[in-house]
């Protein structure tokens, strides 16, 4: 029950951060609408977004966790309380200098990661200085990932899942009633997402304190346990991050596409990580503290219970969950989005890039829950091997899916990146599991054929349910009415896929961990 509590807590709190996202998503494209400046504020937030991801969120916690769990199952709370002051040093000195470094070089960052934009001097310029602004974001959130992955091996998931909550309402707020005192309108969300950062940080550091874990910093990079983390951390942060990495390379290949181009994929990401936030990153938050520890005590029965139940819980929610973004792709974007500056095309667009993602949302998720059966056991090159298979993957389609847009003249070329994300993530997912179960570390028992079974009748049922309810969508109404004729679409799917899950005989029963 330990486990399912922490899920729903992680799982409740992305669920406001996602409903505040697309909120603040709708308020930013109303303003600013899917062109040349908001273009910019994507690729220039995308970039510290990227680091905070690989380095902090994700090698870094990857790492951080295992040795820390080892550390609390094993060690005395005063050897606990110097490691957290050692790797606390050392990560704010190294971020520090590369946030500083950063903001240096922006001009030459920006041309490495949107060399589309140099053709356009004064976007090229506008990219660069909401580099400058945002990028100290990175350090802000380094430091928040470091107090977050305390908290979560200590069992306290509420408040870091609280804190991306934030960044939404700071962005929300900087739109509406920063932009009017900006000289470029759109500077107002670089000022928003500093705020932010400063913000999440800040919330955790009283629970911390209650803890007696929030330790002055000191710089050792000698210490056994900091350089134990550095090890692993290396390669993870190629491994972990390869979703990241794809997407970066998405925008540098979209940066030469027409304007919108951009923000038209931002849009449709931001849709599939709805159901990866929810479901996946919530579950794979909870399970790595809990995998590392039954790795410490060697409990090989338990650590697979875990990995089966968490793969358990992404089949049943992900494969839905992809097929419902492919079915309502036009109906969520245009109830969602279109107002304001985001037109009918800009709807169109973004729903063709949404409809290529959803084909990767369920390995998006696996990914989420095979990974971390390699990080428990701080096998860290693993994942590494595969993230590189799974970049080529991404690299090859790229060119290909780009080749073959142009070679029929279709220019809506942005979805090309959108399948070659999708394909990228299937290579990841699948290649993971092969080495799951080679290991037997993990492996799908007797009992998925019958459950594979339930899930794919449940699913066809729900097919069915949502084609006779999209004849009834009318996109010609109000907006509210938009939104009201999604949320009964998602609601007949939810109810369709119920009743089928309930006529073949599955549970909640059995979804126990």
């Amino acid at each position: 029950m330990a486990l399912w509590r922490s899920t729903f807590i992680v799982s409740a709190m992305t669920m406001l951060s996602r409903v505040l996202g697309l909120v603040r998503d709708i308020v930013l494209l109303n303003v600013f609408g899917a062109g040349k400046d908001f273009d910019t504020f994507v690729v220039a937030f995308r970039i510290p977004n990227f680091f905070r991801r690989l380095f902090a969120e994700g090698a870094f916690s990857q790492a951080f966790i295992p040795v820390l769990t080892e550390y609390k199952t094993s060690r005395t709370h005063a050897e606990v309380q110097i490691l957290i002051s050692r790797v606390f040093g050392c990560l704010a000195s190294v971020m520090s200098l590369l946030t500083l470094a950063a903001m240096v070089a922006a001009p030459a960052v920006m041309y490495v990661y949107a060399p589309g934009f140099h053709s356009d001097a004064e976007k090229f310029a506008l990219a660069t200085d909401m580099f400058r602004l945002t990028i100290p974001y990175l350090l802000f959130m380094s430091l928040t990932a470091f107090a977050s992955s305390i908290l979560n091996s200590y069992g306290s998931f509420t408040t870091p899942a609280f804190a991306p909550v934030l960044l939404n309402l700071a962005m929300i707020a900087g739109a509406l009633w920063l932009t009017p005192y900006m000289a470029e309108p759109i500077m107002a969300l670089g000022w928003a997402v500093i705020i932010a950062g400063a913000l999440q940080l800040a919330i955790q550091i009283p629970e911390l304190w209650r803890k007696k874990l929030l330790i002055p910093p000191k710089i050792d990079f000698k210490h056994e346990g900091v350089e134990r983390i550095m090890k692993l951390m290396l390669p993870a942060l190629f491994g972990v991050s390869v979703t990241q990495i794809n997407l970066l390379l998405n925008t540098i290949w979209a940066s030469f596409m027409q304007d919108g181009s951009v923000s038209w994929l931002y849009s449709a990401e931001r849709m599939t990580e709805l159901p990866l936030g929810l479901i996946g990153v919530a579950i794979g938050t909870v399970i790595l503290p809990s995998l590392s520890a039954r790795h410490a005590e060697q409990n090989q029965e338990k650590f697979r219970g875990m990995m089966d139940w968490a793969a358990k819980i992404i089949v049943l929610a992900g494969v839905p969950a992809s097929i419902a973004l492919f079915m309502l792709s036009t109906p969520i974007i245009q109830a969602l989005f279109q107002r304001g500056q985001f037109t009918w095309e800009d709807t169109q667009m973004t729903a063709l890039a949404l409809q290529c993602m959803s084909a990767g949302v369920i390995a998006f998720m696996l990914i989420k829950v095979f990974a971390p059966g390699f990080y428990a056991q701080q096998d860290t090159r693993t994942p590494v091997r595969v993230g590189l298979m799974a970049v080529a993957a991404n690299a090859i389609l790229n060119v290909v899916f780009i080749g073959l847009f142009k070679l029929i003249d279709w220019e809506a070329e942005h979805m090309a990146l959108a399948l070659a994300s999708s394909g990228s993530a299937l290579v990841n997912a699948g290649m993971l599991y092969f080495y799951l179960h080679k290991r037997d570390i993990f492996r799908f028992g007797g009992h998925w054929k019958k459950l594979l079974f339930q899930f794919g009748t449940a699913n066809a049922v729900m097919v069915v349910a949502l084609w006779y309810a999209l004849s009834w969508y009318n996109g010609d109404v109000s907006q509210w009415m938009r939104v009201l004729e999604v949320l009964l679409l998602c609601v007949v799917g939810v109810a369709a896929y119920a009743l089928g899950l309930l006529a073949t005989g599955f549970r909640p029963r059995h979804l126990k961990p």
